[in-house]
């Protein structure tokens, strides 16, 4: 089973970077398309980041600050995210799937989320 942990989350200033982590914890034998969503307060989960579960194929809401790349052999998704602005703040959700893309209903599970705030 699946079982995705988020970390790296955490508290900066405007400008800042960090780098979100999502290990899965659960089975090893399967590589599923991987993807960053966000989400705030009353708004639906937005789309960040995918890679496909070979690593060949990226795809971003926004290109330029955000970089997603994987480590198969670690079970590792990380989500690099350079010159954040107050309104990157949100929760960061991991999400695994056999389909890969930018909706969420493509993706079967879930993490339970890391939050990013991002200060002005």
């Amino acid at each position: 089973q699946v079982q995705l942990v988020e970390s790296g989350g955490g508290l900066v200033q405007a400008g800042a970077s960090l780098r979100l982590s999502c290990v899965d914890s659960g089975r090893t034998d399967i590589t599923y398309h991987m993807a960053w969503f966000r989400q705030v307060p009353g708004k639906e989960r937005a789309f960040v980041a995918a890679i496909s579960e070979g690593g060949e194929f990226t795809d971003y809401a926004e290109k330029g600050r955000f970089t997603i790349s994987r480590e198969n052999g670690k079970n590792t998704v990380y989500l690099q995210m350079n010159s954040l602005k107050p309104e990157d703040t949100a929760i960061y959700y991991c999400a695994a799937g056999s389909v890969g893309g930018s909706t969420s209903r493509w993706y079967d599970y879930w993490g339970q989320g890391t939050q990013v705030t991002v200060s002005s």
